[in-house]
């Protein structure tokens, strides 16, 4: 699969054009969907350990622009439940400690856009950048708030 940008995603596994063009687009249709999700489960499986092994800034490059982002959401989502399970649990500086986390991430980032980097690679970084200092504004809120 090739996007409008020139990102290209393989196909987890081979894929052939039979019978009747209005059966085998939609078989390509369910080849592309099927592909993606794969990739999605892989890609939410490895951010699991952007803290312990590859770190979230060297991670992207593994996953498409649209996959990285909706995985770094998710995650982004489950941090946060987490975080709120923690405050109930009694951890007084849970939502603070993962603003930190959060800052930490960022600036990766925006060194890391600062390096010499593909035209595609610049794109799929800023954009993160703009979804994570939105998701830096959320939790900050949270913490000013005491929510």
């Amino acid at each position: 699969m090739i996007d409008k940008s020139g990102e290209y995603v393989a196909f987890t596994s081979e894929f052939a054009f039979n019978g009747a063009v209005e059966n085998y687009l939609c078989d390509l249709e369910r080849k592309m969907q099927s592909t993606l999700q794969e990739i999605l489960e892989r890609a939410h499986e490895t951010s699991l350990e952007w803290d312990y092994g590859k770190k979230r800034h060297d991670w992207l490059e593994d996953y498409c622009a649209q996959l990285s982002l909706l995985a770094t959401q998710i995650m982004w989502t489950d941090e946060t439940i987490r975080a709120f399970e923690d405050l109930e649990g009694g951890s007084e500086s849970a939502m603070k400690d993962y603003h930190g986390l959060i800052l930490k991430r960022l600036d990766m980032l925006i060194d890391r856009v600062r390096a010499d980097l593909s035209k595609e690679l610049r794109i799929k970084i800023i954009t993160i950048i703009t979804i994570d200092v939105h998701e830096r504004d959320v939790i900050d809120k949270f913490v000013s708030q005491k929510i």
